[in-house]
């Protein structure tokens, strides 16, 4: 099982199975190989019986970075190649909300964007005490499609995810961990034991209890994600084809502040 994966790493530790997102140079984040893999994944495990729980972690100094400016760039000179990308977020963010098996987020480093959504879209979140967590897609120019206007205001609120998710600024693991954004913030050196623990005792629980308890729990944010995600995907889109989009993938790549216009 889980074969022909070239962008995810897998581990087993009895029932506990650590997956590893392995594009470090891009900041882990989900490309035109690495989506689709993330998505054939999270179907798969559901029939997994070996695994009850799953740790997601991130190889080298980042989660995931969620997009990154190439694949933003092919998506400016390509509009229509937008769709299917922005399809695939929505059909990630279903298919963890759907996955029968617990889902543990080990957020080694910064985690953003799309990155974050599947990072607190899990059931548990942990972080190192150095890593940051965010959703700056306003600051590329673009809606917060991809999971963020749905599960931030859950977890901390409508007035804070309105705080962050207009200005897209970062928060650092500790300030996550005080407001409730995640489970919790470790030191790097001790955020895998912690993990572990918690994986092995809810592995080694009554495990249909436990995973029905989260399937129960997930009701109703799969009737918001109904609600809610096919008007931001839309509006996301909408965005990508805008000259603001273009003008802060432009202002990235020349190294300056973007210039918005609104337009």
């Amino acid at each position: 099982m889980y074969d022909n994966y070239e962008k995810l790493l897998f581990r087993r530790d009895g029932k506990v199975l650590h997956v590893t997102f392995n594009r470090p140079e891009q900041l882990n984040a989900f490309g035109s190989v690495m989506g689709p893999e993330f998505l054939r994944f999270l179907h798969e495990v559901g029939h997994d019986e070996a695994t009850n729980v799953v740790v997601l972690t991130g190889m080298g100094k980042a989660f995931s970075a969620g997009g990154d400016i190439d694949g933003m760039q092919k998506m400016i000179d390509n509009p229509a190649s937008f769709e299917q990308t922005s399809q695939r977020s929505l059909h990630i963010v279903h298919a963890i909300l759907d996955c029968p098996k617990t889902m543990i987020a080990k957020l080694n480093g910064t985690a953003t964007g799309l990155g974050a959504s599947v990072a607190l879209l899990c059931d548990l979140v942990y972080a190192a005490s150095h890593a940051k967590i965010g959703d700056p897609h306003v600051k590329m120019g673009l809606v917060a499609g991809d999971g963020g206007a749905l599960i931030w205001p859950q977890l901390i609120g409508f007035a804070r995810a309105k705080q962050y998710l207009l200005t897209g600024d970062l928060l650092i693991a500790a300030e996550a961990e005080r407001i409730g954004l995640i489970n919790g913030c470790v030191p790097a050196d001790g955020l895998d034991s912690v993990v572990d623990a918690m994986a092995q005792r809810l592995a080694n629980g009554a495990s249909k209890a436990i995973n029905l308890t989260k399937t129960s729990i997930n009701l109703a944010l799969k009737q918001l994600a109904n609600a809610v995600m096919p008007a931001a995907i839309a509006y996301e889109d909408l965005t990508a084809r805008s000259e603001d989009h273009a003008e802060a993938v432009r202002s990235f790549r020349e190294k300056r502040p973007p210039v918005f216009t609104g337009s």
